[in-house]
């Protein structure tokens, strides 16, 4: 029955120092498992203070850019913030530009629309504010990959400071400051700061030069929200980001963020990082995948309960809209990869996929079909697509191959973008191909799971669920606690859903009862059998003001089948 490999950790040495903790041996194993050796760390790791902030003049340019920036607030030039049109990008600008504001900055920002600009620096966007009077522009969540479009502004007289986090071509663009830890000269000790967190690192730099650090308190709670969003591993100092953030968000949340919570029936006094990635992220990036982003935008910024409640319930339309568009375009795209066969990579293509949803559409084949995945909005002159991977595969350096048939291209070794002449698809396709056959041919594809450690039913009952939460916030690079229990009797299951995708159960195992749910797992319930093993995390179930622990069962198995 089971759908992934299952990967059992394994436990701490009998003989490691961090045995000599106070700690339960359960937290012990999974600060093992996240890494977390030495004794010394694992104070830092659940505290999450501004230990784990690094100075941000380590950053390359950070000294250059920051004289810049001086010298326009000082002699009043107007500055632009250029963004993205994801929450990374949306809370990067409003981060900028509320931050810059604060300073007495004039500030105009440009978000870029997806369809019509696409990703990334645009010469058109550029000139036009310099039309508007902007002398300084500084890129957030993006411009690291832009070196042609950096040499035009900079004839036209702009200045340009880059703020991104995305990994850089061998040739940087010639911009006063290129502010990047994903530069091969950064010195800069943690690489994995989401664009947020770079744009938060340039203001404290100038918070500091102008002894006004304290006021950075007003910025974490869009820090944590980019960062969250863009899947930013949430160790080291985005650890640190995100718990200050969601303190900020839960103690004080903007007006915007409060509408949209109620309008999801989610709380706002008690908002995780779980609630940013599955229900504020979601809904907005819902205008920048459809539309445009300025109704994000404008959500994270307004002071008027009116308009919040107006964007709010925009975004909430939208963000349905685009489960939609998505569902109709996932059902096209599966087809195509079923009729073609599974291969090593899936490309999927339409006339009529929402450029908006090519990023869903990429991240969900290659999550049912374990396989690197892009999907091509196909366009009459041009094209353009998203892609998606697996561990087994850099994405971005099989694209950067394949550069010499592409017009823009950027990315990571996950996830990744470009743009061509439609008449170098075919092309396209047969060497990208290539590629992935030579990676991964010969290969047993099929996901693993890691799991933190064996443990019995009973051993979950009283304070273990909030000891977990000493972990918090969980995330990419620091996921909710994995746990198996074998040998568990399932006394009912039911199935859930409209289609009947999911299961209900009821789990007993000695004298430990347990309600469960099984997302996705629907087919199991042909194979079910009266005793199995299974896969989970324990999870706070709120409904209609009730709170009760219940499992989240991710696969199963039969009895004593998939571990050895």
């Amino acid at each position: 029955m089971n759908h992934y490999r299952w990967n059992l950790l394994p436990p701490v040495p009998t003989e490691h120092s961090l045995n000599n903790s106070d700690l339960p041996p359960l937290v012990i194993q999974l600060l093992y498992n996240r890494g977390i050796t030495k004794d010394n760390d694992i104070e830092l790791f659940l505290n999450a203070d501004s230990r784990l902030s690094f100075d941000p003049f380590l950053l390359p340019d950070m000294h250059q850019a920051i004289a810049r920036i001086y010298r326009a607030l000082l002699s009043g030039e107007k500055i632009a913030v250029f963004g993205d049109f994801d929450v990374d990008g949306i809370s990067s600008t409003a981060l900028l530009k509320e931050g810059l504001g604060a300073l007495g900055a004039d500030t105009v920002i440009h978000i870029p629309h997806r369809l019509k600009e696409g990703h990334g620096l645009n010469f058109a966007a550029l000139e036009h504010l310099r039309q508007r009077g902007a002398s300084l522009v500084i890129t957030v969540d993006c411009g690291v990959t832009g070196v042609d479009t950096v040499k035009k502004a900079n004839k036209k007289g702009l200045d340009i400071i880059i703020t991104d986090h995305h990994v850089p071509l061998e040739e940087l663009p010639p911009a006063l400051a290129v502010i990047d830890p994903m530069r091969v000269d950064s010195k800069y000790p943690f690489r994995e700061l989401a664009g947020v967190g770079v744009a938060f690192k340039l203001l404290q730099a100038l918070y500091i030069n102008m002894g006004k650090e304290e006021q950075l308190e007003n910025f974490f709670d869009l820090a944590a929200l980019g960062t969250v969003a863009d899947m930013s591993p949430l160790l080291g100092e985005n650890r640190y980001l995100v718990r200050r953030g969601l303190e900020l968000l839960n103690a004080a949340p903007r007006l915007g963020i409060s509408q949209m919570a109620a309008l999801a029936n989610k709380d706002t006094g008690s908002l995780s990082a779980e609630d940013i990635s599955w229900v504020l992220a979601p809904r907005l990036n819902a205008a920048g995948r459809l539309e445009d982003a300025m109704a994000s935008y404008d959500l994270l910024t307004t002071n008027l309960p009116s308009e919040a409640y107006r964007l709010a319930s925009l975004l909430e339309e939208t963000n349905a809209e685009r489960q939609k568009l998505t569902a109709s375009a996932l059902a096209n795209a599966r087809k195509q990869v079923l009729d073609k066969g599974i291969s090593d990579i899936l490309i999927t293509s339409d006339n009529g996929y929402a450029g908006g949803i090519l990023g869903l559409v990429a991240g969900k084949l290659s999550n049912e079909f374990y396989r690197p995945s892009i999907a091509i909005r196909i366009g009459d002159r041009y094209s353009s697509a998203s892609c998606r991977s697996i561990p087994e595969f850099d994405i971005m350096q099989a694209v950067s191959n394949c550069s010499s048939l592409l017009s823009r291209y950027g990315g990571h070794s996950q996830a990744a973008g470009f743009s061509l002449l439609t008449q170098n698809l075919p092309r396209l396709e047969q060497q990208i191909c290539q590629i992935a056959s030579e990676k991964l041919g010969g290969l047993d594809l099929k996901p693993h799971i890691d799991i933190d450690a064996e443990v019995r039913l009973d051993s979950l009952a009283g304070e273990t669920f909030s000891t977990l939460q000493m972990l918090a916030p969980f995330g990419k690079g620091n996921q909710l606690p994995v746990f198996v229990s074998r040998s568990v009797k399932v006394t009912d299951c039911q199935p859930m859903g409209n289609n009947g995708n999911h299961l209900r159960l009821k789990l007993k195992q000695d004298k430990a009862s347990w309600e469960a749910v099984a997302f996705g797992l629907g087919d199991c319930l042909p194979k079910m059998q009266p005793s199995i093993d299974i896969v989970y995390n324990v999870e706070m179930n709120k409904w209609r003001g009730e709170e009760n622990l219940r499992l989240n069962i991710l696969d199963i198995a039969s009895e004593n089948q998939a571990l050895s």
